[in-house]
């Protein structure tokens, strides 16, 4: 994906990056948690990841607006 030359826009976009990255790490300690037993701080990790989850969507729809706009 070719960056805008907005930097609003390329840092909005690499902030997204950087917190799906951390997520997927997140997740990956927590199945690793869940495996040696501790299944209760893995919940609540899973929880916490639930609520990145839930804004994901808005997240990815608003940036979305965003580049549209930004190239009209």
């Amino acid at each position: 994906m070719t960056m805008p030359s907005d930097p609003m826009i390329a840092l909005l976009y690499r902030l997204n990056e950087n917190s799906n990255a951390i997520a997927s790490a997140v997740e990956e300690i927590s199945q690793w948690i869940d495996q040696r037993g501790s299944t209760d701080v893995s919940g609540r990790v899973e929880q916490y990841l639930g609520v990145l989850e839930e804004n994901s969507e808005m997240v990815a729809e608003c940036f979305a607006e965003l580049l549209f706009r930004s190239q009209s």
